[in-house]
Parts: C-alpha cells; structure tokens; sequence
C-alpha cells in the first residue's frame, strides 16, 4: 500500500486503515500546532529520526491506559508514600522533553537504571520547538518529579477533549517514572480525562496496566472523547481552563 504524502498548509490526513501493516500513515507536511492537533484528534502521532522527513504514524494495536486502571506495586506505593520525590505540573516543560530526549532509557524502561539502553533519538530539536509551542498554547503538558531540587523523572503529552496522548518518559531515579504516571493519572481522573493514549506497546506500560486493544476499538474510543472541551493551560498553577479545541 503506497504512503500518502501531506501537503503543505492541508491538514486532512487519509483514514487510519489505510496505513501500512507496521503503521505508517503518511510522509511529509510540517510539525505546526494545528497539524498536531488534527494528527492526534485522528488517531495519528509523528514519530521519526534526526534527517529523515516527517513519518506519521497509526498503529495496530494501540496500547491504551484508563487512569482509574492504573497497577500500583507495593513497591511503587511504598516509593509513594515515602515522599523523597516531590511532583508538579508544567513546572519545566523544556526541561522535560530534553530530558526524555538524552537521558539513556531502554525500550521497556526498565526497572534499574543500569539496565537502560540509548536516548530517544526522535525527539529532534523540530521536535521540541514544536511541542514547546503546544505547551505555549496550554495544550501540551508536562509532570515533574524531583528529588532534592533534581529533576530526576517526568513525562509529556499532548491533551485533547478527554484523551492524554503520552509521549515519552524519562528517570535517572528508580521509580521515579512510575511516580509521575501515578500522579498524572490521579490528575486526570479529577479532572474527568477518561483515557491515555500509550501509543506503542511496551513491557512497561503493560505492567503498568496498559493494555493493547485493535485500533478499530481504540478509534471508536477516541472520536468522542476529543470532541469534548479540553483543560487548556497551565496544569500547575490553576489558571486551566476547559476550552473547546476542536
């Protein structure tokens, strides 16, 4: 099946089901707020390498998280309660995402640190200039974990309507990963944000207690779900407001 190519200032991406069997969509366009927007509303994320054009991307399956699911371990409850991290929201966007682009980390982030592998290499400069400017707009959010002032974990996404769709996380501590999930799934569920998008299944997530579902299924989740307003700002300071996006 051959690759659609985007064109410039046309936002419109072809349906999912055309992608190819490894989930390749569409080739090309640009990284700008509404391209995003409109990728991710669709069941659609970019995902490339430093010198490459744009790939987006829609993959089957399609690992999903509810918050309320969330599998919390003695061991993660027991880090929790500890309280030697410390967690905020759209403190250190910035600091996160580069963060999530040079620390090693491996494919399944797994459990020690010294099991980890290289950084993310897809999370270009493009690429943060891009999300940075999603969070600029209040639509992309970050969670912070910190140990003794550090920033030692965290996460980052893009919100829409009533979906998370997660991107990448980053620890140089143990747990400390896992402490900014629980807290931003604790976030979302007050705030009625129903559904993580995980993307891409991994050991990780699964343990977590993602699980992966057909994309048929997760495409009739979705499509209500960004429809409703969004909670537009900083998560942090309480200046968020729900806002309709789309």
């Amino acid at each position: 099946m051959p690759v659609y190519v985007l064109q410039d200032e046309v936002y419109d991406f072809p349906p999912v089901n055309q992608s190819t069997k490894d989930g390749l969509l569409a080739i090309g366009g640009d990284l700008s707020p509404e391209r995003l927007l409109v990728a991710y509303s669709s069941g659609i994320f970019p995902w490339f390498s430093e010198g490459e054009p744009i790939l987006w991307w829609s993959l089957d399956p399609r690992m999903v998280l509810k918050p309320s699911d969330l599998k919390v371990t003695k061991s993660l409850w027991k880090t929790i309660e500890s309280n030697k991290y410390s967690c905020s929201f759209d403190a250190d966007f910035e600091g996160v995402i580069r963060a999530c682009a040079t620390v090693p980390r491996s494919d399944d982030q797994a459990e020690e640190e010294e099991d980890q592998d290289e950084p993310s290499p897809w999370i270009s400069e493009d690429m943060i200039a891009a999300y940075c400017d999603l969070h600029d707009m209040g639509i992309a959010h970050s969670v912070e974990v910190y140990q003794d002032n550090e920033l030692v974990g965290g996460l980052y996404g893009v919100s829409i309507g009533k979906v998370f769709c997660a991107e990448s996380m980053f620890h140089t501590k143990t747990d400390a990963s896992k402490v900014a999930l629980y807290n931003l799934c604790q976030f979302l569920i007050r705030n009625g944000i129903e559904l993580i998008d995980a993307q891409q299944e991994t050991a990780h997530m699964r343990r977590m207690g993602a699980a992966p579902i057909p994309r048929k299924e997760f495409m009739k989740m979705l499509k209500p779900l960004v429809k409703n307003e969004s909670l537009v700002g900083n998560w942090g300071d309480g200046s968020a407001e729900f806002t309709m996006l789309l």
